[in-house]
């Protein structure tokens, strides 16, 4: 302190332990912290030692590497200096390894494994550097300057590298059981990304080998291996890698296990219309496995061994994947800690297989792998408590775009899925009420048999009539569920497109709630003094609520063959009118998106059928051209319809837009028209299904056609006729 009032900041004691003990969140973190630390010195390996002696009620841990070592200078300058800044400008080792620990705190984080700690480190010319630390003098010192280590170099031509020896007493050992050695090894085997051979992604190949040694511990069984990756990873279902640059671009491979001999996919993707703001090159190595369990006999089937090369049984397999499961953020190949844990969802995977369980994976399925790039080229901070990424603007860019990836992958999986568990055409619930009630086969069958067992005529006839009053029934009942189908379908479909409602209702609402006080002001003043000057003031606001009344009826037009409460008979319709008016039902949003729609057509053609399940199937096709438009930012977008008759009526409609399109696999697997699947971030997988739904009730069949430009969909008479 000087005379004029200048202070000096004086850390406490325990200043240490705060950024050590406190700040570090577990000791598996801090163990991770001290391997970091290894690989920084540009060793090949580092070795983790736990030996317990339960007679003197103590443990130690020794941590060593054969790095390059620290100089006398180093230890007092660096090593002892708290969130010193030198590993943060050097930023590459001396064999040019991009360097870990950037904090300034890692080393500290010995402080929560053990009492003491005793650093040997050792540099290239034989030299070794000694410092020993007892944890509980930074406890009882007021002061940190107070602190006094004994810091001891001499010559002893050892080999270089650090010795970090940590010793515990009989509340640490306790601590220190079966669990908590097998999330040790969970920790260590996740720190570090799969090799280049396992992984789809191409890494800078680095040798850093990490041996753990267990002994002496009560009721854990002794341990030394080399930790290697997960055994399951190779035997993945399906697998998406590859990667998406800093704007966006990128190019993913996808490919599945799931049937022999199946050739990968190399597609590119764009996502640069989704997100402002960059999360630099992300690369992406996801793999997912199906858990039910004949799903988990496959994957024991492609060679899912022990250790002892025994083929595991399903139970062990299924808990292999509980224990491991997760996707990891990685950077210059270590894990961002605790992205990956099984118990922190930060692509909330669970949430979303909850909402749609047959389309989305949950986070027990999947193994990732996503690499990031350093804290000034991404803007992805690393928490000094090392529990994760700050949660700023490009880490909500590094979880969408992560998610676009895994939507890829599951937009897939599936298609596969339902083509493998079906392997036959969809049979829509109008195919399905067919099936059940309106075939008379079963009563001909029975009275053919009864006549050829010489049963009376008389017998015959009875069980005949008592066999037709039940279809007939069955046929009533039939088409009281049919036509309750479609008033649902239909309402669903208006449920789709609320947002017109919302959209185009929110003008007049607004000027009914801003002009209507003024009205009821100016007509009390007319009301008062009706002078001419008074009466223009009131017609001008009562001719607009009029302009916008108007607006409601138009839209309460377009959107009522919608809204039925229920379905009448089928009736004659003009196709081209129908079709006219499902593009009027967007027509505000077709005008501000820019889209060019046209109907072709002649003009007087009816059809025999349901105006509101065209208006259900044409709506639903509009909608997603409208949303994929949007979407992918189409330039000059269109939607053209063209319909074709002939002497039997009619031929087909064609249905196409300028869109993005639709990939080839879905068109061949016919997936898109299955319930809860889409492609959209947040959809239903209602609208294709209703509108097929639609189509047969009117004896039509819809089908989706390969184009070279956009989505081609042709509702046509089913079988062609």
């Amino acid at each position: 302190m000087s005379d004029d009032g200048v202070f000096s900041i004086r850390p406490a004691g325990r200043h240490i332990l705060t950024i050590g003990r406190d700040l570090i969140q577990d000791p598996y973190a801090a163990v991770v912290e001290l391997v970091k630390n290894a690989f920084d010195a540009d060793s090949e390996f580092v070795e983790v030692e736990f030996k317990a002696d339960t007679e003197a009620q103590e443990y130690k841990i020794t941590i060593s590497d054969g790095g390059h070592g620290m100089s006398r200078s180093d230890v007092v300058e660096r090593w002892m200096v708290p969130s010193t800044d030198d590993k943060l400008k050097r930023k590459i080792s001396p064999k040019g390894r991009v360097l870990q620990g950037r904090k300034g705190v890692g080393r500290f984080a010995a402080s929560i494994l053990g009492d003491d700690l005793l650093l040997e480190t050792t540099t290239e010319n034989g030299e070794t550097t000694s410092v020993f630390v007892e944890w509980a003098t930074f406890e009882e010192a007021s002061y940190l300057d107070q602190v006094e280590l004994l810091i001891d170099t001499r010559k002893t031509g050892s080999k270089p590298g650090t010795v970090l020896t940590i010793k515990g007493s009989k509340a640490g050992l306790e601590e220190w059981n079966e669990a908590q050695f097998r999330r040790l090894m969970y920790e260590l085997r996740k720190l570090t990304p799969p090799t280049a051979a396992v992984s789809g992604v191409e890494l800078k190949p680095e040798k850093f080998d990490i041996k753990l040694k267990v002994s002496g511990f009560k009721g854990v069984q002794d341990t030394e291996e080399t930790i290697d990756s997960f055994p399951i990873l190779e035997f993945y279902d399906y697998m998406i890698s590859g990667y998406v640059d800093e704007n966006g671009i990128g190019e993913l491979t996808y490919s599945t296990q799931k049937i022999d001999n199946a050739s990968a996919e190399r597609f590119s993707v764009d996502f640069s219309g989704f997100f402002e703001k960059s999360c630099g090159p992300l690369n992406f190595d996801i793999r997912v496995y199906d858990r039910d369990k004949t799903d988990i006999d496959q994957i024991i089937r492609r060679g899912l061994k022990d250790k002892d090369g025994n083929y595991l049984g399903n139970l062990a397999a299924r808990q292999l994947l509980n224990f491991n499961n997760g996707i990891g953020v990685y950077r210059n190949g270590f894990r961002v800690r605790p992205l990956g844990d099984a118990q922190f969802d930060w692509l909330r995977l669970n949430q979303k297989r909850i909402q749609n369980p047959s389309r989305k994976i949950g986070g027990n399925q999947v193994i990732g792998f996503v690499h990031i790039e350093s804290e000034e080229r991404s803007g992805l901070v690393e928490k000094s408590a090392r529990d994760g990424l700050k949660e700023n603007a490009a880490y909500e860019r590094l979880i969408e775009v992560t998610t676009k990836v895994i939507e890829e992958l599951e937009t897939r999986r599936f298609a596969l899925r339902r083509s493998l568990d079906l392997g036959k055409p969809k049979s829509r619930v109008e195919k399905q009420i067919q099936q059940l009630f309106s075939d008379d086969h079963i009563r001909a069958d029975v009275v053919t048999r009864l006549e050829r067992a010489g049963i009376g005529e008389a017998v015959t006839k009875e069980i005949s009539d008592i066999l037709a009053r039940d279809m007939a029934a069955k046929n009533k009942a039939a088409e009281s569920i049919r036509q309750t189908v479609a008033v649902y379908q239909g309402q669903a479909t208006l449920g789709k497109i609320v947002n017109v409602v919302l959209h185009e209702g929110r003008r007049p609402l607004n000027f009914f709630k801003n002009q209507v006080p003024n009205l009821e002001y100016w007509a009390g003043v007319f009301s008062d003094s009706p002078t001419p000057q008074n009466l223009d003031q009131v017609l001008p606001i009562a001719k607009e609520l009029g302009h916008n009344a108007e607006v409601f009826v138009r839209l309460f037009e377009r959107l009522d063959p919608l809204a039925a409460g229920k379905r009448a008979e089928a009736r004659p319709f003009k196709v081209s009118e129908v079709l006219n008016g499902s593009l009027q039902v967007f027509a505000n949003t077709l005008t501000e998106v820019g889209v060019d729609a046209v109907v072709e057509g002649p003009i007087n053609f009816q059809f025999l059928g349901w105006k509101q399940d065209f208006y259900a199937i044409f709506t639903n096709l509009i909608d997603n051209s409208v949303y994929w438009f949007a979407e992918k930012g189409t330039k000059n977008p269109s939607i053209t319809i063209r319909f074709e008759v002939s002497e039997s009526g009619l031929a087909y409609i064609d249905y196409r837009d300028s869109g993005p399109g639709i990939d080839k696999s879905l068109i061949e697997s016919e997936v898109i028209f299955d319930p809860e699947f889409s492609t959209k971030r947040d959809g239903t997988g209602l609208g294709l299904a209703i509108a097929g739904e639609a189509a047969s009730r009117n004896g039509l069949e819809l089908n989706v056609l390969e184009s070279d430009e956009g989505a081609y969909f042709r509702l046509q008479p089913e079988n062609g006729e």
